[in-house]
C-alpha cells in the first residue's frame, strides 16, 4: 500500500531501523515491518501521531500528491465553518511548505487567501450574532448599532472609509502591467464606478472593449449611464437586453439591474433565464437571488422554495449533502418556517 511506502521512505530518510520507530510510536517491530509491506495499516488513530513523528501532514502518510493534497485542503474550507486555531496553523504549515515549490505557489498562496477569507467571513457571521444580542441588551447603544451594522456589510456614509481608493490603485498598476488580463480590469471598472470615478471607468471601458466583444462591454455602459444619472440609461438597457447568443451571465446581469430598480418580477425572469441556460454543474446564484427577492417581498413560501431549489443544486450538481455551504441554507428555511 501506498501508505506503508511512504512511512518507509520517511523513516529511512532519517536513518531509523524499524525497531527504533516502533519504540516511539509504542509499537512492536513486527507492527511497523507489516505498515511498510503493504499487510496492513496503522490505526486511524495513530494517523496524527505518526504525522507528527515525521514532521508531514496526515496527506502526506497517504503519498498524495502536492496537487491532490491542495485540493483537498480547498475542498475542506468550502465544506467547514470556522476552522480552530490548531487546524488554521497546520494548513498555513502545510500551504506555506509547498509554497516554496515555484511551482506551485502561486496555487499555495490561492488557497492561502481562501482560507483567510473563510475564517473572516465565520467571523464576521460570529459578529453579526453578537452585535445583534449586544443591541438588545443595550437598548440599542449607539457603539453595539455601528458594529452590529459593520460587521452585516452595511452601507457607511462616510466617504474616507467607504471609499475604494487602495484597491484601485493597486489594480489599475496591475492592469497597465498587465493590459490583456480581463478579469482585474472589469473589478477595476466595478470599484472606479462605484467610487463615481466615471471620466475615470470610460478610459479603463475603451480598454476593455479593445479585449471584449461580449454583453460586458454595454453592461458596463449602462452602469456608468445610471451613474451619471443621464437620459440615456434606458437605451443602454434596451440594447443590453437585445444581444444574441450570450452566456448564462448575461441574464444574470440583466436580473441583477432589474432588482437594483425594484422591478422584481422582471428580474426573477431573467434570473429564472439564467439558470436554465447554464450548463451543469449550475450555480445557485440565480435560485439565492430568487429567495432574497421572495423575502423583500414578505414571501416567505417563495423564498423557501428558492432555498429548497439551491439545496437540491448542491446536492445533484456538486454532490454537497452536508457542511457549512448547506447548513447556512438549512438555517435560513428554518428561520422563515
Amino acid at each position: 500500500m501506498e501508505m506503508g511506502k511512504e512511512i518507509r521512505r520517511l523513516r529511512q530518510d532519517r536513518g531509523l531501523t524499524q525497531e527504533a520507530l516502533a519504540a516511539a510510536l509504542n509499537v512492536t517491530a513486527q507492527t511497523v515491518s507489516k505498515w511498510e509491506c503493504g499487510t496492513t495499516v496503522p490505526d486511524v488513530q495513530l494517523l496524527p501521531e505518526i504525522a507528527v513523528y515525521f514532521g508531514v501532514s496526515i496527506d502526506q502518510l497517504f503519498a498524495m500528491t502536492p496537487q491532490q493534497q491542495m485540493e483537498r485542503i480547498e475542498n475542506r474550507i468550502y465544506a467547514r465553518g470556522l476552522f480552530d486555531e490548531a487546524e488554521e496553523r497546520q494548513i498555513e504549515q502545510q500551504l506555506g511548505a509547498f509554497a516554496e515549490d515555484p511551482a506551485l505557489k502561486g496555487q499555495a498562496e490561492l488557497l492561502l487567501a481562501k482560507l483567510y477569507n473563510n475564517q473572516a467571513e465565520q467571523y464576521r457571521l460570529l459578529a453579526v450574532e453578537h452585535g445583534k444580542a449586544a443591541v438588545e441588551k443595550t437598548d440599542g447603544d449607539s457603539d453595539a448599532v455601528s458594529e452590529l451594522c459593520n460587521a452585516w456589510g452595511s452601507y457607511i456614509s462616510d466617504w474616507n472609509v467607504r471609499n475604494h481608493h487602495a484597491l484601485i490603485a493597486w489594480l489599475r498598476d496591475y492592469c497597465e502591467r498587465n493590459p490583456r488580463n480581463r478579469c482585474p480590469l472589469m473589478w477595476l471598472l466595478d470599484n472606479l464606478i462605484d467610487d463615481k470615478r466615471l471620466a475615470e471607468a470610460k478610459g479603463w471601458l475603451e480598454k476593455l472593449a479593445a479585449l471584449d466583444n461580449t454583453f460586458r462591454v454595454p453592461m458596463y455602459r449602462y452602469l456608468i449611464a445610471q451613474a451619471e444619472g443621464k437620459g440615456e440609461t434606458e437605451q443602454r438597457l434596451r440594447e443590453l437586453e437585445g444581444m444574441q447568443d450570450q452566456e448564462w451571465c448575461w441574464a444574470l446581469t440583466l436580473g441583477d439591474i432589474y432588482t437594483q430598480r425594484q422591478e422584481y418580477d422582471k428580474a426573477i425572469a431573467w434570473y429564472r433565464k439564467g439558470q436554465d441556460m447554464q450548463p451543469a454543474p449550475k450555480f445557485i446564484d440565480s435560485a439565492m437571488s430568487i429567495a432574497h427577492i421572495s423575502e423583500i417581498r414578505g414571501d416567505k413560501a417563495g423564498a423557501i422554495a428558492a432555498y429548497r431549489e439551491v439545496l437540491r443544486i448542491q446536492r445533484e450538481d456538486w454532490g454537497i449533502v452536508s457542511g457549512e455551504e448547506r447548513d447556512q441554507v438549512e438555517r435560513a428555511i428554518r428561520q422563515l418556517q
